[in-house]
């Protein structure tokens, strides 16, 4: 029992229960506990306590697909903290479904999760606004909704765009493509910001017919790429804004053998590994992800430990632009 994990650590029954509820305790006490709960093989009466303490120790997660590296690469950080505070999460996948989305937040509050953490949609706005009412905190990851009044984690979109693109520029390119995602997401939006600002703080025109939009999938990458390549006057280079995208627009270029950086040059999103596996090795965007999800974790924790009650935050994360070999420069 939980007595007797205070008897083997010389602790109060009232720092022990802290400590299992989530709460926060020295570092040192932190230690005894968890050595008195292995020694003593102490099993937490989950069902018990939740009643007890109306806290469930588990936060949804919500996000467009699992089958994202860069969503999936978050969620992990996510749990490295959130585990360290004996919080389980339930993981859910909505395929970018509103729908779906909606029915996967009503199962995670009939879950009774302490709180969410998700990659929100605007068909959502009031499904989202609904569970902050009934007090609980919700922090959204990687897009941002006016609408919502929550704290939000970012990749700083316009700027990773704007640094992207301002490398292609410098070399020399003046017809770059853009393979953006769906107009009505948060990130594409500010993607596209970043790549206008650019055009106009170098002076250079912008061609709409170089501005093409995807779906943040391998498909849309692969066909729009070979579509941006096809064009009567095509683009020295391309930026595409996703990795999925990139996956594509890569699956576009190996199928039709064009010459890169000779051709086009391209600059990717996210994923070193496979920027370091294609020939030539591939320019990216890195996001922060490490930091996105120890960043969600820790906002949540302190929401749910009582130590933010104040206004909510947006926080923006710096990322890198990494040029390799397939960009060229092409100066006069």
């Amino acid at each position: 029992t939980i007595k007797d994990v205070a008897k083997y650590t010389g602790l109060s029954i009232a720092t022990v229960s802290k400590y299992i509820n989530g709460k926060k305790v020295l570092e040192k006490n932190k230690i005894r506990i968890e050595e008195a709960i292995q020694a003593l093989d102490f099993q937490i009466n989950e069902m018990a306590r939740g009643l007890k303490t109306n806290r469930s120790m588990t936060v949804g997660i919500l996000i467009p697909s699992l089958e994202n590296i860069f969503f999936t690469g978050i969620i992990s950080h996510v749990e490295n903290i959130l585990i360290q505070h004996r919080y389980s999460t339930i993981i859910c996948d909505y395929r970018e479904d509103p729908q779906l989305a909606k029915e996967k937040l009503n199962f995670l509050t009939n879950k009774m999760v302490d709180g969410i953490i998700m990659v929100p949609q605007t068909a959502n706005i009031d499904s989202i606004n609904q569970i902050i009412k009934k007090g609980i905190p919700v922090v959204l990851i990687d897009r941002l909704l006016k609408e919502v009044k929550c704290d939000v984690i970012l990749a700083d979109n316009l700027n990773a765009s704007y640094d992207a693109v301002e490398q292609l520029i410098i070399r020399g390119h003046k017809r770059i493509g853009i393979i953006c995602g769906p107009k009505d997401i948060y990130t594409s939006q500010e993607r596209l910001k970043g790549y206008i600002r650019v055009h106009e703080d170098y002076a250079l025109d912008i061609d709409k017919d170089l501005i093409f939009y995807g779906n943040y999938d391998v498909e849309s990458g692969y066909q729009l790429l070979i579509r941006l390549t096809e064009m009567k006057n095509p683009p020295t280079a391309v930026f595409v804004t996703n990795y999925d995208m990139t996956l594509g627009a890569i699956m576009a270029i190996n199928e039709r053998d064009i010459k890169v950086p000779d051709q086009i040059s391209i600059i990717g999103f996210d994923n070193i590994q496979m920027a370091k596996i294609v020939n030539p090795p591939l320019s990216i965007v890195v996001q922060p992800m490490k930091e996105i999800g120890e960043k969600a974790a820790q906002v949540l924790l302190s929401r749910l430990q009582g130590e933010n009650t104040g206004d909510t935050s947006v926080y923006r994360l710096k990322t890198e632009v990494l040029i390799k070999d397939s960009v060229k420069s092409i100066n006069s």
